[in-house]
This record gives structure tokens, C-alpha cells and sequence, in this order.
């Protein structure tokens, strides 16, 4: 049954979209915290190129169809093993090296 609640829908199928992008974002994830780190309380004017890219590179996975497809397949294979196993499925985070 693939049939999705409006909470899987708008909460739970989000929720891997925003740590999948995170992880395939990464790069620019690392060098916005590196600038903010590095610039304190001016963060907001020097690292705007930082935060610009990620933002662009997150929205651009949050935006495509086809993106959502496959988190929403990802989704039910882990609703789909929990129905059969009982055990609920950790997702793996990507560790910051901060």
C-alpha cells in the first residue's frame, strides 16, 4: 500500500529530501559554516557568496520532481521494512568535521 498520510507527505518525506540535499550539498554546507566561523558577527555581509550557493544548491534538489520521487521511494522501502520488522531504521547523518 502505497497510499501517504498528509504528515508523511508533508513532514516525513521533507524531512529526507532536507538531510539528503544536506549531504549532497556538503561542500558548500562546510564552506558557509568555515566562513561564519571565521568571520563572527559579520557573517551576514562576508559570507553572503557562501550562503547564496547553498541556498541554490538546496533549493535546486528541493525543487526537482524527480528528487522528490526518490526520496519518496527511500521513504516507503524504510515504511514498507518497519511494517514487516518492527525495527525502525536510523537514517545515517553525515558528520560534520567542525
Amino acid at each position: 500500500n502505497s497510499k501517504l498520510r498528509h504528515v508523511e507527505k508533508d513532514v516525513l518525506i521533507p524531512q529526507i529530501m532536507r538531510d539528503r540535499a544536506k549531504e549532497l550539498c556538503s561542500d558548500k554546507v562546510q564552506a558557509f559554516t568555515k566562513c561564519c566561523q571565521e568571520t563572527g558577527l559579520l557573517m551576514v555581509v562576508k559570507c553572503r557568496q557562501e550562503n547564496t550557493a547553498l541556498k541554490d544548491c538546496l533549493v535546486g534538489y528541493y525543487s526537482d520532481p524527480s528528487f522528490y520521487e526518490e526520496c519518496k521511494t527511500e521513504y516507503l522501502k524504510q515504511r514498507e521494512e518497519y511494517r514487516a520488522t518492527g525495527i525502525k531504521k536510523k537514517r545515517q547523518k553525515l558528520t560534520s568535521n567542525v
